[in-house]
């Protein structure tokens, strides 16, 4: 996200000496990603931030993969999945591939004994039900129902809820979370015709500064394990940072939707994007004004795409026995389109409540077992004409 923000105090100068009130140094940190040459951020450190102190058994996270063909269009109740404890035993992952790893959590507790961190992918977090605080080291967000976090590589966090009633929708993405290309001009500011500008960003604020010292567990997965580490002093212990790299918060509330006369392509729901899957916010638009026109969506074929939709609320007007927390697979190769009676009944309909997150992947998904024990099994026949 090309936007610049700055918290804290920092020095007039970058790598330049940034001293203490006692007169000792801050310890500075390049935090960037793709090398040297993608968007980045300077971090200012009351200790250290390289105290490792012990390094303890790791775990392997290896999502078990049921279904590695898969061709099947699948119904998946994602609230069948249950509540746990503890923030990452509670994610379950339920579609993978090379790419972007896809799951659901119901976590019921804050994260408040181990810090955590992926070092392999950017993290996406759409809060279906609760509220609560996004603890970094580059500050706080506040999160509500709708809003998506998106917590790029190695942003130490916790997560605080203020309840224990929470569904979130993740995604891992191997490859860094932009907005769209075709939003931005090539300075990066997002364009008029945009769905969204940067004052909807809802960007960290309120920086912990920390300078204790002593046994802090920081959770890092990386390369599908999860590995746990002791340092000797608070990971949130930045006096102060400014640059592009950081995570941010945006409400899918706060997405324009685009209509036209005619029935507008998936494309037009784009909210971010990577070089390998997109995501798409369904949002309450009115539908098409041509005097003849049908708001269902035409039939198409996903040839090459796998397509994943997860319900949020309201009436998905295009697909018949769908509540909230359900998610439809429509795999590459085949065509798919509303289901009977949807395409004629939307005639005549003026707006839609609707209110859905859209996965568009480039590479086929594959199905895990955590999956396969929340698929309805049946929902591929959903499209046949029952007497």
């Amino acid at each position: 996200m090309p936007v610049y923000h700055t918290l804290g105090t920092i020095p007039k100068k970058r790598h330049t000496q940034f001293r203490k009130p006692d007169g000792n140094l801050y310890y500075e940190q390049l935090f960037g990603t793709i090398g040297f040459d993608g968007m980045s951020s300077l971090l200012y450190h009351v200790n250290r931030p390289t105290m490792v102190s012990e390094i303890r058994d790791s775990i392997d996270l290896t999502p078990k993969v049921a279904v590695d063909r898969n061709i099947k269009a699948r119904k998946l109740i994602g609230f069948d999945v249950k509540a746990e404890d503890d923030f990452l035993e509670s994610r379950k992952t339920i579609l993978v591939n090379n790419d972007i790893h896809i799951g659901v959590a119901a976590p019921r507790k804050s994260m408040v004994d181990y810090f955590y961190k992926n070092a392999d992918a950017d993290e996406m977090l759409f809060i279906h039900k609760g509220t609560g605080t996004l603890r970094t080291l580059m500050g706080n967000i506040k999160f509500e129902y709708g809003d998506y976090l998106i917590i790029h590589r190695g942003v130490i966090y916790q997560i605080e809820f203020d309840s224990e009633d929470n569904r979130i929708l993740f995604a891992e993405s191997f490859h860094p979370i932009y907005s769209p290309k075709r939003y931005r001009n090539w300075f990066g500011q997002l364009l008029e015709h945009s769905p969204y500008c940067e004052r909807d960003y809802i960007k960290p604020s309120e920086l912990e500064t920390h300078e204790e010292v002593g046994d802090f567990l920081m959770k890092i997965k990386k390369q599908s394990h999860l590995h746990q580490l002791v340092y000797k002093s608070h990971p949130f212990d930045v006096v102060g940072w400014d640059g592009f790299n950081f995570p941010y918060g945006f409400s899918i509330h706060n997405f324009e939707p685009i209509t036209g006369r005619v029935h507008q392509p998936p494309p037009v729901h784009q909210t971010f994007e990577t070089s390998a899957f997109v995501i798409c916010s369904f949002c309450p638009r009115l539908y098409d004004y041509h005097p003849l026109a049908i708001p269902a969506p035409y039939n198409h074929s996903n040839i090459d795409s796998d397509e994943l939709l997860y319900y949020v609320d309201g009436d998905f007007m295009s697909r018949n026995d769908i509540g909230p927390g359900y998610m439809t697979l429509h795999p590459g190769g085949i065509p798919h389109g509303p289901h009977p009676g949807a395409y004629e009944r939307s005639i005549g309909q003026k707006e839609t409540g609707e209110l859905a997150v859209m996965i568009d992947t480039f590479r086929p998904l594959q199905i895990t077992e955590d999956a396969l024990a929340i698929d309805d099994g049946k929902y591929f026949t959903s499209w046949l004409d029952h007497d």
